[in-house]
């Protein structure tokens, strides 16, 4: 039986293997769940979830309406027990990645490609920058900053100003270059230097540049 925690580094070099440039997050919230992974390319966000052998179906018809509010394209891994039957859990244009251990070798099998999904919104999409990235994208475009704005109004902004197929890539380069050791500190200037008062720090988000 495979566990979560079995699947994870391989399907890391898996994943480096079949797309190329790649960062990984791991524990992303989006809306009422959290996403096991989002798999960053250049221009566009892969929403990853893993069923091992061990887990159960209950949350996932949760957990696919939320990845399809956030992610241009959506995976589920799954464990052999879950092969056979995984496809009628997910919608059509979801990827399936199916995942069993040969030895000492864990192999990945794609049942299915990912198509685009229909469902993703930007304004929800845009949520998974901070404060800061999002400033450093009205820079680029030459938008105003509101800077007395909630995070909420310029990111909506953002979506209704900026090109979508220039969006995308700009919010894919954010990610790729967003530094874990240095954003506490950059958020709280920026909200020092905005009059706003500063936040408890929380735990952060796994990451992995790939």
């Amino acid at each position: 039986m495979l566990y979560d925690k079995d699947i994870r580094e391989p399907l890391f070099e898996f994943l480096e293997e079949s797309y190329g440039k790649i960062r990984i997050l791991e524990e992303q919230v989006m809306g009422q769940s959290r996403a096991d992974i989002v798999m960053v390319v250049p221009d566009a966000l892969y929403g990853i979830e893993i069923k091992s052998d061990a887990d159960t179906y209950v949350r996932l018809e949760r957990q696919v309406k939320d990845y399809d509010r956030y992610y241009d394209y959506n995976i589920v891994v799954v464990g052999t027990s879950h092969a056979n039957h995984i496809r009628e859990h997910v919608p059509d244009w979801w990827g399936i990645i199916t995942v069993e251990k040969e030895g000492e070798k864990t192999d990945f099998y794609l049942m299915r490609e990912p198509k685009e999904n229909p469902e993703m919104n930007w304004n929800h999409k845009i949520e998974i920058l901070w404060r800061p990235e999002l400033a450093h994208i009205q820079e680029l475009n030459k938008m105003y900053a509101y800077k007395q704005k909630s995070k909420q109004f310029v990111a909506d902004k953002i979506v209704e100003t900026v090109p979508l197929e220039i969006l995308a890539k700009q919010l894919s380069e954010e990610l790729f270059e967003r530094d874990y050791t240095k954003i506490w500190e950059t958020i709280q200037a920026f909200r020092k230097e905005n009059g706003q008062k500063p936040r408890r720090r929380r735990r952060r988000r796994r990451s992995k540049r790939i």
